[in-house]
């Protein structure tokens, strides 16, 4: 189950100091020969999405590096020397990996209720304080505690795509008009994350090597009654803002305030993994993945050194294959020279 609703994201232009809770036991620091797959990639494109957070970056090995990486986009081989040159791989974790995937959902709706959209997505009650435990899930959507109060920002037509909404953290609902309103991530209620496929499968409902977004959605929708009180499970409840001035051809807004890119930004556990760090990503399962992404994101469910969660863009298919990637592999981070022999001597 995907667990990386964007439930740190931030909505200034935050600078990052890039450290690290104490690792140094954990890490080991491997060859770029090491990285399996690690030549054959796109590492310009890889660049690119680097150089989206590198100015948020305010340590001075990542400042200096993040100055001399804008040359480095000449040629793929110039990327890759950037990379190679410059930073060392770090594995941090023995645990097996745990990769899952999310994306952007974009979905029918309406800016007012109507007999067909008539499950709302409800933008941050100003009462609510950061850090603040709420109510959760059940007093707002069974209780109706937010019923009248004007803080509907649109309206869906299905109550399971409003609950994966809120997983996601941001999506696109296009209106009967055609016109298209982005939303993002305004906060949530305080209430931890509680995966509803690990209940289900705890419940026998669904077997636990078959759960997925799809089967999730399939299920409760066939069972309405009870599948609205599997939802509940999850007391965690996601607000939205709408997003008016972010250009279609960009991804939402992940952790770091800035867009995310599709099959090259994560969801990281910031504890372990820096956020606007470079991490080789070796995924395995069906659709094995061997490819460097930027740490960018953070997530409820995203707990560990070896998780994360990738960012599979927009729309239906961008769904369809986040929601059946649960796979194991290895993640390996980037770091400058200088930093990656401080984290193993735990300075």
């Amino acid at each position: 189950m995907r667990g990386a609703a964007r439930l740190f994201a931030t909505f200034a232009a935050p600078v990052f100091a890039l450290g690290l809770t104490a690792v140094s036991s954990m890490a080991k620091m491997l060859e770029f020969s090491d990285l399996e797959g690690w030549r054959d990639d796109d590492h310009r494109a890889a660049l690119s999405t680097f150089l989206d957070t590198c100015s948020l970056l305010q340590d001075p090995d990542w400042a200096q590096i993040c100055k001399l990486a804008p040359d480095a986009m000449a040629s793929d081989a110039a990327a890759r020397n950037f990379f190679e040159l410059l930073f060392r791989p770090v594995v941090v974790g023995d645990s097996p990996a745990l990769f899952t995937g999310y994306y952007e959902p974009e979905l029918p709706g309406s800016a007012i209720r109507t007999p067909r959209f008539a499950y709302p997505l409800y933008t941050r009650p100003p009462e609510l304080q950061d850090g603040q435990q709420w109510l959760d899930r059940g007093a707002i959507e069974s209780s109706g505690a937010l019923r009248g109060r004007g803080l509907e920002i649109a309206w869906l037509e299905d109550p399971v795509e409003v609950f994966f909404l809120q997983v996601q953290g941001s999506g696109r609902i296009r209106l009967p008009d055609g016109r298209v309103v982005r939303v993002g991530y305004a906060g949530r209620n305080g209430h931890a994350y509680s995966s509803v496929g690990k209940e289900m499968a705890r419940r026998g409902i669904l077997g636990e090597h078959n759960v997925s977004a799809q089967s999730i959605k399939a299920w409760v929708r066939a069972n309405p009654v009870l599948g609205a009180e599997i939802l509940l499970h999850n007391k965690s409840f996601v607000f939205f803002r709408r997003l008016p001035d972010l250009p279609p051809e960009k991804g939402p807004i992940g952790a770091m305030g800035r867009s995310v890119t599709a099959h090259r930004s994560l969801a990281v556990d910031p504890a372990y993994t820096p956020l606007g760090a470079p991490v080789w990503l070796e995924k395995t399962g069906r659709n094995p993945i061997r490819r460097l992404m930027v740490a960018q994101d953070t997530g409820g469910a995203i707990k560990g050194a070896q998780r994360a969660d990738i960012f599979f863009g927009t729309g239906e298919k961008a769904g369809e294959d986040a929601g059946t990637i649960k796979d194991g592999g290895r993640m390996v981070m980037l770091l400058p020279i200088e930093r990656a022999f401080a984290v193993l001597e735990g300075k």
